[in-house]
């Protein structure tokens, strides 16, 4: 059955991007930590965030993401923004919708298609259901969508790759949620040197029978 999870990965002080995002830092200022597990972190990457090349049990973390990426994406506008010029397309192979308030045609790339939603992340995500099918649908790409999804208790599973940095500013992934507690069932546990890569699974309250 298709599921919806989202993947993110954040420094040990809840941050999902640095302060000051822009096209020539889209993760914002030392933002580009939070991917230093990833295996295609360049060389010089490395050396600037003084960390290790990623390991094998991050290269498979890594396979995984783009498995469950091949149903559909959901992301951000501001992730758009900034990610069409380095990505050159779509981040994953497969349909992606934009959660955006400017209306625009589809955006054919070269790996796929941009489709931008104005009605609002619940929609964004049912599209996204009806274009993956039986597979998942990922959302990514920044705190801000991230939270809308949470928010509307659209998100059935959260994977975390929990980076060891404290970046001390920036976007916090789990801020402006509702004031009651959600549940979490953790499935899935990973460590490297890299990265502590959890998964977990949303509790969904059942509706109360009137």
């Amino acid at each position: 059955m298709s599921k919806v999870v989202l993947d993110m990965s954040v420094s040990l002080d809840g941050i999902g991007a640095g302060p000051n995002p822009s096209v020539e830092n889209p993760m914002g200022a030392g933002g580009e930590r939070l991917h230093a597990w990833m295996p295609f972190y360049t060389p010089e990457q490395e050396l600037t965030a003084g960390v290790p090349a990623a390991s094998e049990v991050d290269a498979r973390m890594v396979q995984d993401l783009f498995a469950a990426a091949k149903g559909a994406v959901v992301l951000g506008k501001r992730t758009f923004d900034l990610g069409l010029e380095p990505w050159g397309g779509t981040p994953f192979p497969a349909p992606c919708f934009v959660v955006t308030h400017e209306a625009r045609d589809d955006l054919e790339t070269a790996t796929g298609t941009f489709a931008f939603v104005t009605d609002g992340i619940e929609r964004a995500v049912r599209r996204a259901q009806a274009a993956a099918g039986d597979k998942d649908v990922l959302v990514m790409g920044g705190p801000t969508v991230a939270q809308q999804a949470v928010r509307a208790g659209l998100v059935d599973e959260i994977s975390i790759h929990l980076v060891p940095v404290l970046l001390g500013a920036g976007s916090r992934l789990f801020e402006h949620l509702a004031p009651e507690a959600i549940e979490l069932e953790r499935i899935a546990l990973i460590d490297s040197p890299q990265a502590t890569h959890l998964r977990f699974r949303v509790v969904k309250q059942e509706p109360e029978q009137g």
